[in-house]
């Protein structure tokens, strides 16, 4: 189960819009997904153990789901944007109830928090419209200060990763990263090392990222659970915008969606995929 939801995961952060952090509290292990990473930077001999367990099941699920978003579903991005985007809308929206329905202890009575809300909605949003036409150029990445650079990006992107609504691979997009990151992991899985040192550099970021991240965000969920509970909802809420948005980020830009580019059949499909993955947490319950 933990491979499979690892699986999802990595085709969701692949996506600029999506993000791998929904993914996993859809199935209901972002708790335990943010607590094994703390765990493992901080925790005692057997809560590592027990974390390294987890995250390497769930590791070798998104390392699949990555190497075939890279040579695969890349290019079904290009040629069929406004239905996968139709497709992340629906699994966006379906999912907000469900998401409300599991949290509804910490939602319930307190709605003078959906000041929250609407901050993770802008966050996204203002993070939308900084994004660049074209996905970024594809620049090689040299000298001290350029990785330097990746490494920055990296921790900032991976950051954005592990929380729900916000996509990591938007936030490359801005920085002109998403293009260079996405086609050196590609090369590499052809065996052209070039692009390595600057993916070494970037794999820093991401280790680095973790570690100043995780704790306060563990510390979010178990003190102020209500207030990140409802900025979680701003920010997928915000997603919405981002992913209409999102074939303009495209290495060759396209417009955003409208009425006539949405799909309406891809729509339900994005349901059908959050019913699916409903089914998978209670069988693994």
């Amino acid at each position: 189960m933990h491979i499979i939801g690892g699986f999802f995961m990595a085709l969701a952060d692949s996506v600029p819009g999506v993000s791998g952090g929904t993914i996993a509290f859809l199935l209901g292990f972002y708790d335990q997904f943010i607590g094994s990473l703390d765990a493992l930077l901080s925790g005692t001999s057997q809560q590592r153990k027990d974390a390294l367990r987890f995250l390497v099941k769930l590791g070798i699920g998104w390392l699949t789901g990555m190497v075939l978003a890279v040579l695969i579903l890349s290019r079904l991005f290009q040629e069929h944007i406004y239905q996968v985007s139709s497709v992340f809308l629906g699994f966006i929206l379906f999912s907000i109830p469900l998401i409300c329905k599991e949290e509804a202890d910490s939602i319930k009575g307190n709605y003078r928090n959906l000041v929250f809300t609407l901050l993770g909605i802008a966050v996204v949003v203002a993070i939308t419209l900084l994004n660049p036409s074209g996905g970024g150029a594809d620049a090689a990445v040299s000298g001290i200060f350029g990785y330097l650079y990746v490494l920055v990006a990296g921790m900032i992107a991976i950051s954005a990763m592990v929380l729900p609504g916000i996509s990591g691979s938007t936030l490359l997009l801005i920085f002109g990263l998403y293009v260079p990151v996405i086609n050196g992991v590609r090369s590499l899985l052809y065996l052209d090392f070039k692009p390595f040192p600057m993916l070494c550099a970037f794999g820093i970021g991401i280790i680095a990222g973790i570690v100043l991240v995780i704790r306060g965000v563990r510390a979010a969920l178990t003190h102020f659970r209500p207030q990140t509970m409802y900025t979680i909802l701003g920010l997928m809420i915000g997603s919405l915008y981002a992913i209409v948005r999102g074939p303009e980020t495209l290495d060759v830009p396209m417009p955003a969606m409208t009425p006539a580019t949405f799909s309406i059949v891809c729509f339900l499909l994005g349901g059908v995929i959050v019913c699916g993955l409903q089914l998978l947490k209670k069988l693994r319950q």
